[in-house]
């Protein structure tokens, strides 16, 4: 009689959970569905606006006609309004992003808006914001805080100030980070090199949102060639606002001294042989499981081209078999001293 009565409240778990699943996709649904709206209006008032000369009025005649049209419905405000045609001339060009801000509220969006200035920041905190999910009060307290920039000092190595001109650096040093989050591969342990990327290729979506704004995705096994030498580099990208190539090798293991060297040897053949003249010289990145801050900053002295490690993470949650051995909130508060 026990056992059936587990197994059922398992059942009921089971089936709540589905249900619940049901409920947020719903609701995620119904949420892109909106800002999809919103986006479309803020298009249509740009465009109208520069191909009839129209003003700011249009802008309050289009809320009171719309409130007459739609009477009882929310969000025909002028103020509204204004923040659609802002939303939309804010993310027009960046369509990965565009597809990260439809994933949260637009409460949640009106705050990115008003309280960050550049499109790197704004993804910043939408993906934050995504991956955390953070109440528009916590969003609030965080942009408060200046937490991108906290992010973009915190343990970045690279090279770029030695290898690229003064702007160049600092823009290339704004699109690194210190470490990438992979938790969305839905990856326990570690994988081979081969693995690892092909995960990263059928979410290339999610990759590009990691990576940060104005990634274009080239291709995976990348061919350059040298004489009758191939070689393959593991992930290309493009970088709109660098204007440079950008090229990523991925090591499931710790950062040794010859990667460095290996992704320098495959920047320079990029440069003579896949840039164009106009183009920024390309950039590399090498992505490993972990690093030695002092190996990587001797190493780096050793190339001419610019580079940046950084580390990755696979989960942030504990493993089901890890969580057995490990002492329950009760046993570390009693461990701790704590009451």
């Amino acid at each position: 009689m026990k056992t059936l009565n587990n197994e059922y409240q398992k059942l009921l778990a089971e089936i709540s959970d589905q249900f619940r699943q049901g409920r947020i996709m719903a609701i995620r649904s119904v949420n892109r569905e909106l800002i999809s709206r919103y986006e479309a209006v803020g298009r249509l008032i740009i465009e109208r606006q520069s191909e009839y000369g129209w003003g700011k009025s249009i802008v309050e005649r289009l809320s009171r006609d719309l409130k007459a049209e739609f009477p009882g419905t929310s969000g025909f405000s002028a103020r509204n309004l204004w923040d659609m045609r802002r939303f939309y001339e804010r993310y027009a060009e960046y369509p990965n992003l565009r597809q990260l801000v439809a994933e949260i509220p637009w409460g949640h969006n009106l705050v990115i808006l008003n309280k960050t200035s550049t499109v790197e920041e704004a993804g910043f905190y939408a993906l934050a914001t995504l991956q955390n999910g953070w109440s528009r009060n916590v969003l609030q307290n965080f942009i408060k805080a200046d937490a991108y920039s906290a992010d973009l000092k915190i343990n970045k190595q690279h090279n770029f100030p030695e290898t690229l001109p003064p702007q160049l650096a600092q823009q290339a040093e704004e699109t690194i980070r210190s470490k990438y989050n992979l938790e969305f591969l839905g990856l326990q342990e570690p994988v081979r090199e081969k693995e690892l990327e092909s995960k990263l290729i059928l979410q290339i979506r999610n990759l590009l949102l990691t990576m940060g704004y104005g990634f274009a995705y080239m291709g995976n096994q990348f061919k350059i060639k040298l004489g009758r030498n191939e070689y393959f580099i593991d992930l290309l990208f493009y970088h709109r606002k660098l204007q440079c190539l950008v090229a990523v090798e991925l090591k499931v293991g710790k950062f040794e001294p010859a990667h460095a060297a290996q992704l320098n040897f495959y920047l320079q053949i990029l440069d003579d042989t896949i840039k164009l003249p106009q183009e920024n010289p390309s950039i590399g990145i090498l992505l490993c499981a972990e690093k030695d801050k002092l190996e990587v900053e001797y190493s780096l002295r050793l190339t001419n081209k610019p580079i940046g490690v950084s580390e990755y993470n696979l989960t942030t949650k504990l493993p089901k078999h890890l969580k057995k051995e490990l002492p329950g909130e009760d046993e570390l508060k009693a461990l701790l001293g704590n009451d």
